[in-house]
């Protein structure tokens, strides 16, 4: 079977301010997407969080994923291994310890690949992500960012 692709983004309107993620998944022909707003939130977390939202999301283990991101926060805490440094010191000193924290676990249920691509550029699974976690931000329902408030 193909390889689950998944694309995600984050938004903030400020930073601190209003936020959300966006996700799309896809599966052979199967299609699915997630959005959520938070009230105040940044930039980073989102970007997080769209990525503990599609993985949390998902009903089985074991999966072979491509997992697209226009943050280099992402993709550089976990394919150059700084996500695992940071763990073994126990964060000291790092930003949203407790959203990396909720992440390693889903990273060890799956064969995950993330690859970066350029934000707000051609390609097309980015820009839908950047439209819900936008529009996730604006227009809400918002919950509270309980690890940032």
């Amino acid at each position: 079977m193909s390889s689950l692709v998944i694309y995600t983004d984050g938004a903030s309107r400020g930073n601190p301010g209003p936020g959300g993620y966006g996700v799309v998944m896809i599966w052979g022909k199967v299609r699915k997407e997630l959005s959520q707003g938070y009230r105040k939130t940044t930039n980073n977390r989102m970007e997080l969080m769209g990525v503990i939202a599609a993985l949390e999301s998902l009903t089985r283990d074991g999966l072979d994923i491509v997992l697209y991101t226009d943050s280099q926060y992402v993709v550089n805490a976990i394919e150059k291994g700084w996500l695992w440094n940071w763990q073994r010191t126990n964060f000291k000193d790092k930003k949203n310890r407790d959203l990396w924290e909720r992440l390693i676990p889903l990273l060890k249920k799956h064969k995950i690949r993330f690859q970066w691509v350029k934000g707000h550029a051609t390609n097309e699974g980015n820009n839908r992500c950047d439209q819900l976690a936008t529009q996730a931000a604006d227009n809400g329902p918002l919950l509270t960012d309980e690890g940032f408030e």
